[in-house]
């Protein structure tokens, strides 16, 4: 069975010289749901750019079985959906459908269409009847469960998380970890939430210094006095 992700040697470095990645493989199985750790600066953010081509370093990626490559790049962001750390990001329109419709538009979709994906999409982060309410003006619990409908609106097979608890208060964190909980995608989630990590992943990476010293399950990481 093709993996949902597939990363060969992958290494990156920034126009000023700073190498963020450095040889990293990794091969991630349709359905899991594994946490990415480490310090500032380990390079997660960066790996999590790669993913949909945003970054393009030196090294192998394939998602769903096709190349990262200009040819398959509209493919491959249909497919894979991400949610930034900071919602004002993501959400740049007037009003919340708007923001929720903008990914569903640009794949071309009828007009009907737009407006089911939407709904349905605000369903599924319980979030209905938000439609025309002004994305800035909700409350940052809110507008990160407004980011990640904007993703799953258009459908993904593969969801990333860069950060999605950092700055929630305990009640809209525990209904995000629902959320997430709740979805069957394939699912690779960046964090410093350790607590986040053991209640919604099977599996960590350890990144340290844009290298992976460590991945596998979850507890077994966690538990790893030396790292």
């Amino acid at each position: 069975m093709t993996n949902a992700v597939e990363i060969k040697n992958l290494s990156f470095a920034y126009h000023d010289g700073t190498v963020a990645l450095h040889d990293v493989s990794l091969d991630v199985a349709i359905g899991e749901s594994v946490g990415v750790i480490g310090e500032n600066g380990a390079g997660k953010s960066t790996f999590l750019l790669h993913l949909n081509g945003i970054l393009r370093g030196r090294g192998g990626i394939n998602i769903f079985g096709m190349e990262l490559s200009d040819a398959n790049i509209s493919k491959i962001r249909s497919s894979v959906g991400l949610v930034f750390q900071d919602p004002d990001s993501q959400l740049f329109m007037p009003t919340v459908f708007e923001d929720v419709a903008f990914g569903p538009l640009n794949m071309e979709l009828q007009k009907e269409e737009v407006k089911a994906a939407v709904r349905r999409a605000l369903e599924q982060v319980d979030m209905p009847g938000f439609g025309d309410r002004a994305s800035h003006h909700l409350s940052l619990g809110e507008k990160r469960r407004i980011s990640i409908a904007t993703v799953l609106s258009m459908g993904p097979r593969l969801i990333v998380l860069d950060e999605p608890s950092s700055n929630l208060d305990p009640r809209h964190r525990r209904g995000l970890i629902a959320l997430i909980n709740g979805r069957a995608e394939t699912k690779i989630i960046a964090t410093h939430d350790i607590d986040l990590v053991s209640q919604c992943c099977s599996r960590v990476v350890y990144f340290e210094k844009g290298r992976i010293r460590a991945d596998g399950p979850t507890q077994e990481v966690l538990n790893n006095i030396n790292l």
